[in-house]
């Protein structure tokens, strides 16, 4: 018992503590100033990178950019990464204190080098590689709270903005702001293509004004609200917007329209945006948007697990609205004329029967089979408006049915068209922005 006692008492290991401590700053510099503004200057300035790798390849390859760096601080970026295995497409690795001007650097994985159009996917896989790499990067610097992010071209200036300011956006409009996320300043890094990065960030910012319409709550984007929304964005960036009322689409006989609003206190909106880039003989573009706020299903009501989700029903509307505000942006040479038609469907005491029927604004009967199709109702005297502008040709959008999301998943939008030279140019965009489309 006294040598238990004894062995007890004294550990068998000495309480010696020796940590292996690695640390590339140059510690023999002093801070030149008291001042902690520099060294808190240097704390909010983050580098985003990319690496290319191979799935057999646990070494990859430094994209041109990354390797300049590298150089400028004596391999210490290479050396740093070989302790892990390389990040893959969609990873990313954050090291910390490099060099002073960078206090976090992060290197995404970009996947595959020479990465181009894939024939299956029907996508330019190195664009898509870009954009997903670009906002890993962004995300993982903005979770450290850094407020500047310096992002490299990764060879293409415009994908590289794009994803990066896709990234880093967040709908806090409601948080209480102690609790909000810093929204990071994006700037482009040892690149001269300026002109490719303000459009990426133009695109971006679009795409960022739709998502944030549609995340708004139905209480608080209501057809009053979304007008509203309309008028303060795009008014500032030159483009003429009309504010039609219930009266107005009562004097156009859009009967099919005012039935699927009867249902609802909200009263019923038309928007009608005007944008010249071309010479005001130049037939326009049309975009219609299906603009239904809230679209509880009225008489045909949802079951409660796809009500939460009908706030954004609106999407078609919101798409268009930032359409309209990114080519204005771009300054692009065409006119176009979108139309918007803004409702709730709600089971009201006045909401529209199945087995009704309505005329719409071209003469024709409709019958109502479901009152979940309100979204139709809408676009059809919308579609029939607009052939009052003599159009170059009609694009309407819109979340029309459920059955798309069975059908293709979340990788696809389907596409419907009687022009197949506009299909053509469709297809054509998409390859290049990703957002595919299936006929």
């Amino acid at each position: 018992m006294s040598i238990l006692r004894a062995l007890l008492k004294k550990p068998l290991l000495p309480n010696v503590c020796n940590p292996v401590r690695r640390n590339y700053a140059d510690e023999a510099t002093a801070c030149p100033k008291d001042d902690p503004v520099p060294c808190k200057a240097a704390r909010s300035k983050g580098l985003v990178l990319g690496m290319y790798t191979k799935p057999d390849d646990m070494l990859g390859t430094l994209t041109p950019t990354a390797k300049r760096y590298d150089a400028m601080v004596c391999n210490r970026l290479t050396d740093l990464l070989s302790y892990a295995p390389p990040p893959k497409k969609g990873e990313v690795r954050v090291f910390y204190n490099i060099d002073p001007e960078f206090s976090l650097v992060a290197v995404a994985g970009l996947g595959r080098e020479c990465q181009g159009y894939d024939v299956f996917e029907q996508m330019d896989e190195g664009k898509e590689a870009i954009r997903i790499a670009s906002a890993t990067g962004c995300k993982a610097l903005q979770k450290m709270r850094v407020e500047r992010v310096f992002v490299e071209s990764f060879g293409h200036s415009e994908s590289a903005a794009e994803g990066s300011a896709l990234g880093v956006w967040l709908y806090q409009e409601k948080k209480n702001v102690k609790l909000q996320k810093v929204i990071p300043t994006l700037e482009l890094y040892d690149d001269c293509d300026w002109t490719g990065w303000q459009i990426g960030l133009q695109k971006a910012a679009a795409q960022n004004l739709a998502r944030q319409l549609m995340d708004c709550p139905a209480n608080m984007m209501t057809p009053t609200s979304f007008a509203q929304n309309a008028v303060e964005v795009l008014c500032k960036s030159g483009i003429n917007v009309e504010v039609k009322v219930k009266g107005w689409a009562e004097t156009q006989q859009m009967n099919a329209f005012l039935a699927a609003s009867q249902g609802s206190c909200e009263p019923p909106i038309f928007l009608e945006l005007s944008y010249y880039g071309a010479c005001k003989d130049e037939r326009p573009v049309i975009l219609i948007g299906k603009g239904i706020t809230y679209n509880s299903g009225g008489i045909c009501l949802k079951d409660c697990n796809k009500q939460r989700y009908m706030r954004g029903d609106m999407g078609g509307a919101a798409c268009v609205l930032a359409a309209c505000r990114a080519v204005a942006g771009l300054q692009l040479p065409l006119n176009i004329r979108a139309l918007i038609p803004l409702c709730e469907n709600m089971p009201g005491c006045a909401a529209m029967r199945p087995g009704d029927i309505v005329k719409a604004m071209n003469g024709k009967s409709i019958k109502i089979e479901s009152t979940d199709t309100a979204g139709r109702l809408c676009l059809a005297d919308a579609l029939v408006y607009a052939q009052n502008f003599w159009p170059r040709f009609i694009v309407d959008v819109g979340t029309m049915t459920n059955d798309m999301k069975h059908a293709l998943g979340a990788s696809a939008s389907g596409v419907w068209s009687n022009s197949e030279a506009l299909w053509e140019y469709m297809l054509a965009a998409s390859m290049h922005t990703g957002d595919r489309v299936k006929i």
